[in-house]
This record gives C-alpha cells, sequence and structure tokens, in this order.
C-alpha cells in the first residue's frame, strides 16, 4: 500500500513540512553547536559553551520528532496508536528539556562558584545574534504546522526550539554586558533563572500539559 494512501487527505504535505522544518533544525544545530563550542573553548566562556551544549541537546530533541514522523508515515496507524506515539516523544522532549536545565543549572554555578571571567568573542556574538533570527522563524513555523497535525510533541518541540530562542538573547546579553562592561557574573545569573522556567516546561511536557504558552 502506498504511502499517501495510508494517511488522511491533506496530512502528508504537513507531515513532509514538518519533516523538512525537523532536518532544518537538525542542520542548523549542529552547526550551531560546533561554532559555539569552539568559540567557547577560545574564550574561556561559560555561557557559550551551554549555548553549544544546548544546541546538540536541541538536536536530540529534532531527532525523537524525525522518529515520530517516520513512525506515522511508513505505517497505517490508528487514532489511538498515534496517541501512543504522541505520548513517547512528548515524554522524551520533557527529558531533554530537564536534561538542559541541569547542565545550565550546573555550568552557571560553577561560573559563579570559581569568578570565571571569560574573554570577549566576537564570533559568540555574531553567531547569538544570528541564532535569535532563526530560531523565532523555526519556533513560529513549528508551532503552525503542530496546530494543523495535532500533534503535542511537535508543539512541545517547537516550546524548545523557543526555549532555545531564550537561551541565545541570555547568551547575548550575557557575552555583550562582559563585553561592554567586564559583568562577568551576568550571563550565569540570567542562566539560573532560565533553569526555572525550564524545569516547569519540561514537567508540563512530561505530564502532556500545553507547552506553548510562550510559543505564540
Amino acid at each position: 500500500m502506498s504511502e499517501t494512501a495510508t494517511l488522511p487527505d491533506g496530512r502528508l504535505p504537513l507531515l513532509k513540512r514538518a519533516k523538512a522544518l525537523t532536518l532544518v533544525t537538525v542542520g542548523w544545530n549542529l552547526i550551531e553547536g560546533t561554532i559555539a563550542v569552539a568559540a567557547a573553548l577560545a574564550a574561556g566562556s561559560v555561557a557559550l559553551l551551554g549555548f553549544g551544549v544546548d544546541s546538540f541537546v536541541e538536536s536530540t530533541s529534532a531527532a525523537i520528532m524525525l522518529w515520530r514522523l517516520s513512525a506515522e508515515r511508513r505505517a497505517r496507524r490508528t487514532p489511538g496508536e498515534l496517541e501512543q506515539l504522541d505520548r513517547r516523544a512528548h515524554r522524551l522532549i520533557g527529558l531533554s528539556l530537564f536534561a538542559l536545565a541541569a547542565f545550565v543549572a550546573w555550568e552557571a554555578s560553577t561560573s559563579l562558584l570559581n569568578s570565571e571571567r571569560p574573554k570577549t568573542s566576537l564570533v559568540g556574538l555574531i553567531l547569538a545574534t544570528v541564532s535569535l533570527a532563526v530560531m523565532m522563524w523555526l519556533a513560529r513555523a513549528k508551532k503552525r504546522t503542530a496546530v494543523a497535525l495535532g500533534s503535542r510533541a511537535m508543539e512541545a518541540d517547537a516550546f524548545q526550539t523557543t526555549a532555545c530562542w531564550w537561551l541565545s538573547l541570555i547568551t547575548l546579553g550575557g557575552i555583550g554586558l562582559n563585553a561592554a562592561f567586564g559583568w562577568w557574573w551576568a550571563d550565569p545569573v540570567a542562566a539560573l533563572g532560565m533553569t526555572l522556567f525550564l524545569v516547569k516546561e519540561g514537567r508540563e511536557a512530561w505530564r502532556g500539559e500545553d507547552t506553548c504558552a510562550a510559543c505564540h
């Protein structure tokens, strides 16, 4: 039986759009993460290191979505089976949010306790600025597609992309304030506040609640 015949009318184009957005997410975040980690090692910046690792976590979330989308496209699925797939993907994305929060909290605390003072990173400033635009576009496109598909897992993935936008902003603010005024403590303090936000949304994703209030 053909792939088209196994899906309701109009659903296959939505799944293809979701897959394309997810592939863009994986590709961008792998490039972004690699550049950020390299810049972090060169500047001794904890904020940039956290930003880079966050990019790899986002790639993991996107890979989970690819698995979920492929599962629907490759075989006939009942509504109950699709709901089960969504629930499993939703919880896996929630776990990735918890992992991200734990990493950011650890790195931020270590930075504050050790009074680590990173060097100015022009590459980091440019990368964080570009990431703001890319993450916002991806988050909005994913949100629209999630609503059309009726996929809570895609909504959770859209939220995580929005969380990455906020972390891009925090990173930009932190390394920017350090570069302009020497306020080395600015980004770890902001990052610690962000971990509370990530834990809250991770719990909602795990429970299957709406995680996208911030995505509109």
